[in-house]
């Protein structure tokens, strides 16, 4: 969105074509509907505009639920923007530690401090791009003197009263369209003054899970997130936000619910052992936390292979932080071996996961014969040298 599209949209005009516009989801929706409002004899930007934050809004609503109606959005900022489920989970952390003000450098379109205003605290909400911190200021607009949005940069921002920051390094190139990663030597701000600042204000720093382990300061804990089986974000919390005796963490959030593995370091691996009655899958965040052995320990499972995520077990247990199956039976990593099980056990539908083998599985499943009415999960990996299948039917857990 540019300057002049949102400027549009801001006026009595836009914004009741907006909240009138009916759902747009296909090109030729898009077309009908520029079409209908250019007839009626709106101008172009605001066509644009109107047309654009009505698809936003139907894509946020995974993220934002119903706030998501009263919101408005860039297409880079609504990708970049934490799940409010999560942003919530980083409010109760900041509440839990007697913050009273937040500094929310790099706000992007506010959706971390909507959850810090929701939970009671005040909010300095601060993005360097002019449009976006303008979209955050008016996603904001309902907290009134609760929260206040500048347009700046974090390292010029005026951090005086401030009881903690929120820091989101811009991680792509600039933008409110499509963007692409950059090395973490040309994050914005640089990490180097990130750490500085977070060694001196107790500070929660967003970073892309598969961050380099080694760059991650010693006296902080780092969390992985995950939600709904994607693991979305690494959080650095320092100073009285990270917990004593906490050094890596996994959050698992499904649905309404969170659950949580703590450590003071990387949990030593389990054991390697025999497939047994159960095979498990352990969680993304779990994984990159290295909290596996932690996981399998609660489950009385071993590693399948020391070198690959699966754990086994034979004990009938499930948990939060792993996805189980109970293990039907093996067979060679071959495409005929495997249909000829298939056939006989009647499976039309099948999912495939792998670990340790360089296959693409939707290539792989179309060399496989699938017929029948019976459903099941494949598992291609290895345990040391020997390539192989096993098929398994997913536990699902208690309620």
């Amino acid at each position: 969105m540019e300057m002049s599209e949102l400027r549009a949209l801001l006026t009595t005009e836009g914004l009741s074509l907006l909240e009138g516009s009916g759902p747009i989801e296909s090109t030729t929706d898009v077309a009908r509907a520029v079409s209908r409002l250019r007839a009626a004899g709106h101008p172009p930007e605001l066509v644009s505009a109107v047309v654009g934050q009505t698809r936003l809004r139907a894509r946020a609503a995974a993220k934002f639920g119903e706030f998501a109606r009263r919101m408005l959005f860039t297409k880079a900022g609504l990708e970049q923007a934490t799940r409010l489920s999560v942003a919530a989970r980083h409010a109760q952390r900041l509440r839990s530690a007697g913050i009273g003000t937040v500094a929310d450098l790099g706000c992007g379109i506010g959706g971390d401090a909507l959850a810090f205003a929701g939970a009671g605290l005040g909010v300095v909400a601060v993005d360097a791009d002019e449009v976006t911190a303008a979209i955050a200021a008016y996603n904001l607009a309902p907290f009134g003197d609760d929260v206040s949005v500048r347009h700046g940069t974090a390292e010029e921002t005026d951090l005086a009263g401030v009881d903690a920051i929120w820091m989101d390094p811009a991680r792509r190139t600039s933008g409110h369209g499509e963007t692409r990663r950059v090395d973490p030597a040309d994050y914005s701000p640089s990490l180097d003054w990130v750490f500085d600042a977070a060694s001196r204000i107790p500070a929660g720093i967003k970073l892309g899970p598969g961050h380099d382990r080694d760059a991650i300061p010693a006296d902080a804990e780092a969390q992985w997130v995950s939600a709904d089986g994607s693991v979305v974000e690494l959080v650095l919390w320092t100073g009285v936000l990270a917990r004593e005796g906490v050094r890596r963490a996994a959050l698992v959030i499904k649905g309404d619910r969170s659950f949580e593995l703590t450590a003071g370091a990387d949990a030593a691996d389990a054991p390697v052992r025999e497939l047994g009655t159960y095979l498990h899958e352990p969680d993304g965040a779990v994984i990159r936390a290295r909290l596996i052995g932690d996981a399998a320990r609660g489950l009385e499972a071993g590693m399948l292979d020391e070198h690959i995520a699966y754990l086994t077990s034979d004990a009938a247990l499930t948990s939060p932080f792993v996805q189980s199956f109970r293990v039907r039976e093996t067979m060679p990593a071959n495409p005929k071996a495997i249909s000829a099980i298939l056939r006989a056990n009647g499976i039309g539908t099948l999912e495939i996961k792998k670990r340790g083998m360089d296959i693409d599985p939707a290539a792989f499943r179309k060399k496989l014969t699938l017929r029948g009415e019976n459903a099941a999960t494949l598992f291609l990996t290895r345990i040391g040298d020997r390539r192989i299948a096993i098929l398994a039917d997913r536990v699902h857990a208690a309620a």
